[in-house]
């Protein structure tokens, strides 16, 4: 079979228009090597294959490159909207991608009848309004702070609010209306969320304005208290205001700065939002060859902006590419004008100095840091005799307390540190409380059966595992060492999965702590069955140790967060016709959850609102006497003879 004739790259931009749009660069086995958009795609498109010297970079992917493909816009500014999907989506081999692991913090406003306000990390799963991010948890909690002292706002979980009988001591202490108990209405309550709302978007200027009017109203109506009140509000506010005065005026930026060396690069965000401070956070895009900051800051800017709220004002530390398409893009989506500025003075000035130099000791940082993990994964390598360095190393662990609520982790690290996007935790169910052996085969079990069941989806169907593909990526990827947190019975249930799925390739380590049980006498179950002591200053031990230690964190936050929500949670959410009166008449009555599981039907239907049928299903559910459809058995009707 001959093969394919080269990319004829002239010849196809010869065909296109001069419309903006994005063009795609594919290689031989279909995968996208680089994304682009243009502002007049046949220009764009020529100047790849005309006789202009180009960097090693680009003459590679053009080496590459089997065939193009084309999408027409209507506007620059779609293109760039266009492309910064394309990238997330397809993550190509040589665009320049913005590799953020960090989960960063957000003040949540629930979307409920009597909102909530809390920290809030992960997927935005929860209705309401999240602000934000901000760069430390210290920051997210000096915010919730003010909120409570301010407006008074509750913070306490659903199940909490729901079942309370008098207020709690974040009343007492002046930080909560007691919503809860009704010592403050709807209307009144939905207003100090507005206002705490108005506080969080940075509009603290219109919120003192209408503060103060409805001051002077109330001191006109004689009604001194609440003047007073709002004067005491509006004064905590201004304080606020003096305290994080920036240039002048309530500032609403971001300042920006890139650092590189070689191609390893560091982007340093430092953020106002109202003046105040929220502190930097670091990010190291993967720049896949490019070595030009410029380039680099200008796919930060589009990528990070396309997925977060821009602010009025971003000041980059340097002229970036398509500075004022980019700018009209994030003015259409923020829906206000947004200006990118990289010629400052004054304070700016000396913000984006700081921001700058934070971004070259970062990256110092992170070299030294990317090297002392280099050097650990190498002797890891000579220590399992493998002949290269492992690029994926997945660890199992379980945590449960006395066999209650049993949560297995496995958490992966790849060259560059971990991979927190594809941790994954298992609930696990249906074995013996404590039996660690059987919870153990039972997470390798999962992982591993749908890696094979990827591999027979590819060889049978290429269609379907095409259209499975994003979502069954990481599961088919093979780990090259598999760790196993725990002793010789604990690896050969992971051994035992493996042979039995038909598993090959992959280095089975265990890791069980010494006769000393401390840090550094560890001993790793090697593949080939030898029980080694590395000892505390062997590197290769300092990365088992790394990866082991945060599978126990992230095993037994899981394990944690599970247990606390089924002792939050009462049972009789799940009974029909238990509304809020009716459970906490219930709960008041018997003294809580405990006091109602002891009393029998005659006893449940003499609380007010319950009548004989529903409180045979409060005994039946208590008692776990139900059948499939929710009914109560015949037994549960004898059960307190």
């Amino acid at each position: 079979m001959s093969a394919a004739p080269p990319f004829d790259g002239k010849a196809f931009a010869r065909a296109l228009s001069t419309a903006p749009g994005v063009y795609r660069m594919i290689g031989a086995d279909d995968n996208v090597l680089y994304v682009g958009k243009a502002s007049a795609l046949k220009n764009r498109v020529s100047s790849y294959f005309n006789a202009t010297p180009k960097s090693a970079r680009i003459m590679a992917m053009l080496a590459q490159t089997a065939r193009m493909e084309v999408t027409v816009t209507r506007t620059e500014a779609e293109a760039l909207i266009l492309e910064n999907e394309l990238i997330k989506s397809l993550k190509p081999r040589y665009n320049v991608l913005l590799r953020d692991d960090k989960s960063y913090p957000y003040v949540l406003l629930t979307q409920e009848q009597w909102p909530r306000i809390t920290m809030h990390r992960g997927p935005r799963s929860v209705p309401g309004r999240y602000f934000g991010p901000y760069a430390s948890v210290g920051a997210v909690r000096d915010t919730l702070n003010l909120m409570h002292k301010l407006f008074k706002l509750r913070s306490c979980e659903d199940s909490v609010f729901r079942n309370r009988s008098r207020p709690c001591l974040q009343y007492q202490i002046g930080r909560c209306s007691g919503s809860c108990v009704g010592l403050i209405s709807a209307r009144d309550y939905a207003e100090d969320v507005r206002q705490a709302t108005l506080l969080l978007e940075g509009r603290s200027d219109q919120l003192t304005d209408e503060l103060g009017a409805k001051m002077e109203r109330a001191s006109e109506r004689l009604d001194f208290e609440e003047a007073a009140r709002l004067r005491d509000l509006i004064a905590s506010i201004r304080t606020l205001q003096a305290r994080q005065y920036v240039d002048g005026r309530a500032a609403d930026l971001d300042v920006l700065a890139v650092a590189m060396q070689g191609a390893a690069a560091c982007v340093v965000l430092l953020a106002f939002r109202d003046g105040r401070n929220l502190g930097t956070r670091s990010f190291f895009p993967k720049t896949n060859g490019s070595e030009n900051p410029d380039e680099v800051l200008a796919a930060f800017v589009s990528q990070y902006y396309g997925e977060q709220l821009p602010p009025r004002e971003i000041v980059v530390d340097r002229d970036i590419p398509d500075r004022e398409l980019i700018q009209q893009a994030l003015s259409a989506s923020g829906e206000r004008r947004v200006e990118i500025r990289h010629r400052v003075r004054g304070d700016r000035a000396g913000y984006l100095d700081m921001a700058r130099r934070n971004a070259q000791i970062t990256l110092a940082s992170e070299r030294t840091s990317h090297a002392a993990q280099l050097a650990r994964a190498e002797d890891l390598r000579d220590l399992l005799g493998m002949a290269a360095l492992p690029q994926r190393i997945e660890c199992f662990d379980i945590s449960h307390t006395m066999g209650e609520a049993t949560v297995a982790s496995c958490v992966v690290f790849d060259a560059e540190g971990p991979v927190r996007g594809q941790y994954r935790r298992y609930n696990i169910a249906g074995i013996e409380p404590g039996d660690d052996y059987a919870a153990m085969h039972q997470a390798i079990s999962r992982r591993f059966k749908r890696a094979v069941a990827s591999d027979a989806v590819d060889a049978d169907d290429p269609a379907a595992a095409t259209s499975r593909k994003r979502s069954e990526k990481a599961a088919a990827v093979l780990p090259d060492i598999l760790l196993i947190d725990g002793g010789a019975g604990q690896v050969a249930q992971a051994r035992a999965v493996l042979d039995e799925l038909g598993v090959e390739g992959v280095a089975l380590v265990g890791v069980a702590k010494g006769p000393a049980r401390r840090p550094g006498d560890e001993e790793l179950l090697l593949p080939d069955r030898r029980c080694v002591r590395p000892g505390a200053g062997s590197p290769a031990l300092q990365l088992v140790q790394q990866v082991r230690d945060e599978a126990h964190r992230f095993a037994i936050t899981g394990h944690r967060g599970r247990r606390q929500k089924a002792r939050s949670t009462s049972r009789l959410e799940d009974i029909p016709g238990i509304g809020p009166r009716r459970r906490a008449n219930l709960l008041k009555h018997f003294g809580g959850l405990g006091g109602l599981k002891a009393a029998g039907i005659e006893e449940i239907s003499r609380v007010d609102g319950v009548n004989a049928a529903l409180a045979e299903r409060i005994y039946a559910t208590l008692h776990g006497l139900e059948n499939a459809d929710g009914a109560p058995r015949a037994s549960a009707t004898r059960s307190d003879e």
